[in-house]
């Protein structure tokens, strides 16, 4: 398969981090893990990874993958394991990804978090934090189906939200235990005020509070 984000160089807002930082945000759709992970990005220095944002733009490729990806995001369901694991892990070993990440989208399931570990291990790197972004499901019901005229999405109908947060609560849970037996997730609220969030995330990951 050929990536579309590959042989481009990346130029990042904001100043590398002293040392590097591999995050992983978490959280069913419409929580506004997106948010925070941009704007981390340009705070850190460090790619925000989308394994959505990667999707969509393979689902434009003309090729057997990116038909089989887009029959998957339609429906929305998940993108099997062996196509998501390789296209994340690709991502990682490109040079801007090598001083730090924010995964965002990934892992959703526990074959794909054991995969990043082993992957990480085998690099001399590890995960450093783990968020989970929460929101109760009207809320996020809400937030998903109000940007759907914005966007366009064809993943953001009213019949496919509700499959992909069933789908979520299914899947991902497992990997929520997963990380939390390991000591590394951390639960943010993720119903308030983008800013009181971004306060809590800062404070999750030991980050300097901006000056007023």
């Amino acid at each position: 398969m050929i990536y579309p984000w590959r042989r481009v160089a990346i130029e990042l807002p904001g100043e590398a981090c002293d040392q590097p930082m591999n995050i992983v945000l978490m959280g069913p759709p419409g929580a506004g893990k997106g948010t925070q992970a941009d704007r981390l990005a340009s705070v850190l220095g460090i790619p925000h990874i989308s394994s959505g944002d990667m999707f969509r733009a393979l689902m434009h490729q003309n090729t057997p993958e990116a038909t089989e990806i887009r029959s998957y995001v339609d429906r929305g369901e998940y993108v099997p394991d062996r196509l998501t694991i390789d296209m994340v892990l690709a991502r990682l070993n490109e040079p801007d990804a090598r001083r730090g990440f924010i995964l965002d989208g990934f892992p959703r399931t526990v074959p794909q978090a054991e995969a990043l570990d082993h992957a990480l291990k085998q690099q001399g790197r590890r995960l450093d934090c783990v968020l989970d972004i929460t929101a109760p499901v009207p809320v996020l019901i809400q937030r998903i189906l109000g940007r759907q005229g914005a966007e366009h999405r064809s993943d953001d109908t009213p019949q496919v939200v509700r499959t992909r947060l069933e789908v979520y609560n299914q899947q991902t849970q497992p990997v929520i235990d997963y990380y939390a037996s390991s000591g590394r997730l951390l639960t943010i609220d993720g119903t308030r005020t983008v800013d009181e969030v971004r306060e809590d995330v800062d404070r999750a990951l030991a980050l300097p509070t901006p000056r007023p």
